[in-house]
């Protein structure tokens, strides 16, 4: 129901989205742009292709001017006066596909770009328990019958696929070994996938973006859900991120939220800000603000629809919360 009241909304929103656009600043997130069919995150994340992105992007700049990273900080300190309303474009989990397929695009437009990095995958070293959770998905999906003792181990009888795979999808970074096991269950080797298939970024990578200008910086160590950690979990994985950037000449001053900041209080904030180089953070709540000054939310852009869509539908949101003085977010 609250979605189809969103849309009916959105439809009437104005073409300009850029002068009904409700905050100075646009954050799109996007986690990978792609042509290809990518086992690893096409069961959990609604890729764009190359033409789709490059639309996204010819929209947004119509719409806002799009920044670097030294001119947001200068925006937000008040020391930068943009022609139009400013946008950052942002990417999370340093996915190849940036290297190979996005900074093409952004060197011929001219655009800047960040990367929230997991320095666990780095090198792929790892696959992100997600990812893993994608692969087991799409092997069950192209089997035409289903080894009974996998269902068990997901304590299920006879489900439809559906059904398991939103089981699968339920499997929590707390819960990651049970992923393994499904894996080696269905001979799924996932360090031959790593290898053949090198869904991250590796180092040289990395500095090579860096040389040319792009941001690379903090997704927490390797991509727990924040709301579901102990404020020492929380920390830690922070803490030996930002270690990690500090050491390769990363970016250091950001840090954006793995999956969400639903869940996370006021004690985390806190915590964080002692670090004084660090300058904000970033959470994905789309157009909304929050009680932590320092914390600024993007818009998922990955939703299956166009960015124009989305940004309307975000539009509609925001003033409908408005009304009801719930859109923003108070940390306790």
């Amino acid at each position: 129901m609250k979605d189809k009241i969103i849309s009916l909304l959105a439809a009437f929103e104005t073409e300009n989205i850029g002068n009904s656009f409700p905050l100075d600043y646009c954050l799109p997130v996007y986690h990978c742009v792609s042509d290809d069919n990518l086992p690893h995150i096409k069961h959990i994340i609604q890729y764009k292709n190359t033409k789709q992105f490059e639309e996204d992007l010819d929209c947004l700049s119509k719409y806002f001017q799009f920044v670097s990273w030294s001119e947001f900080k200068d925006f937000v300190k008040g020391n930068f006066k943009p022609q139009k309303k400013i946008a950052l474009l942002t990417f999370d989990d340093g996915f190849r596909e940036f290297y190979d397929t996005v900074l093409p695009v952004l060197e011929r437009k001219g655009f800047y770009a960040c990367n929230f990095i997991n320095p666990a995958f780095i090198n792929n070293q790892e696959l992100m328990f997600r990812c893993k959770a994608s692969l087991i998905i799409d092997e069950a999906e192209k089997e035409k019958i289903a080894d009974p003792e996998i269902y068990k181990m997901l304590s299920m009888e006879n489900p439809s696929k559906e059904d398991f795979k939103q089981q699968v999808l339920k499997i929590s970074y707390h819960q990651r070994d049970l992923l393994d096991q499904l894996t080696e269950k269905m001979g799924i080797d996932c360090d031959t996938y790593l290898r053949e298939h090198t869904p991250y970024l590796t180092t040289e990578q990395l500095k090579t973006l860096t040389q040319k200008g792009y941001g690379i910086s903090s997704h927490s160590w390797d991509h727990p859900k924040y709301g579901e950690l102990s404020l020492k979990e929380q920390m830690e994985s922070t803490d030996r991120t930002f270690n990690y950037l500090k050491e390769n000449n990363f970016m250091y001053e950001s840090f954006a939220f793995p999956f969400t900041d639903f869940g996370v209080k006021k004690d985390f904030f806190d915590e964080l800000f002692k670090n004084e180089e660090l300058f904000c953070c970033f959470g994905s709540a789309g157009v909304k603000l929050d009680s932590v000054e320092q914390l600024f939310h993007r818009i998922p852009m990955e939703m299956g629809t166009s960015g124009k869509e989305i940004l309307k539908k975000e539009i509609a949101y925001f003033r409908l919360k408005k009304i009801i003085n719930k859109n923003k977010i108070v940390r306790k």
